[in-house]
């Protein structure tokens, strides 16, 4: 029996490191190679096939030299300030997500909605680099474990890849609506123009679109985009590319 779980045990560790040559192998010939597409997008593109019968897919890659600087600030003064100076991971913005989300089910429990319902989740305290791993090749589930590996790969990310290509893949891949993918297909699909001609308040506009691109999808003249456009926008001059 012993011998029996001993021999599990060691067939699971050897799985799980096989994974991790696998995840780290990929991830290093992304140094070179330009992904075509991310486990995040296939997903997506599976449930709009099944949804509506018919695969509505927009994508144009765009190198970093043609990806616009409106664009690169925007989007790190949006989802990460601190983009180009940490190594992956902000774990005060973790432990602060995590308190928040705390609160908000305590607060929840103790005035339930009416006919009961889900607990509110926060979600938060992810970096460039931490959603760049998660898109490329984790699935969306929400656990201890996935988010375990979604560190392993961010740091894997920082260290084989380096800031200016993740930034890179990561606005050509980024959702921006539904089946919309990258910045030039974003540009395209919002305001009918390259993504090499988005003006600041433009390339803003994007940027705040990222946490919810579905959603804000639907209401285009939502008072909230236009005022948290007007924020980014002012930040954008204090945004490091690298």
């Amino acid at each position: 029996m012993l011998k029996a779980l001993l021999r599990w045990l060691l067939l699971v560790l050897l799985t799980g490191l096989a994974l991790q040559v696998f995840f780290i192998g990929r991830i290093a010939l992304m140094r070179w190679v330009d992904p075509q597409s991310t486990t995040f997008e296939r997903s997506q593109a599976w449930q709009i096939l099944r949804r509506t019968g018919s695969l509505t897919w927009q994508q144009h890659w765009l190198g970093y030299g043609d990806l616009p600087a409106t664009l690169k600030r925007a989007v790190i003064a949006s989802e990460d300030g601190d983009f180009v100076h940490h190594h992956g991971v902000q774990w005060n913005a973790i432990q602060g997500a995590w308190h928040k989300n705390a609160q908000a089910q305590s607060q929840a429990v103790k005035r339930p909605q009416p006919g009961g319902g889900k607990l509110p989740k926060i979600v938060g305290g992810s970096t460039i680099s931490q959603q760049l791993a998660k898109n490329l090749l984790l699935s969306g589930e929400r656990t201890l474990v996935r988010k375990a590996q979604e560190l392993v790969l961010t740091l894997a990310l920082e260290t084989l890849l380096g800031k200016r290509r993740m930034l890179e893949i990561y606005l050509n891949h980024v959702e921006w609506g539904q089946g919309v993918f990258g910045a030039e297909a974003a540009a395209q699909h919002y305001f009918r123009k390259p993504a090499a001609r988005l003006s600041g308040y433009e390339a803003a506009r994007l940027a705040v679109m990222l946490p919810r691109p579905k959603y804000f999808e639907r209401l285009p003249h939502s008072a909230y985009l236009s005022g948290r456009a007007e924020v980014i926008l002012a930040r954008m001059g204090d945004a490091e590319l690298p």
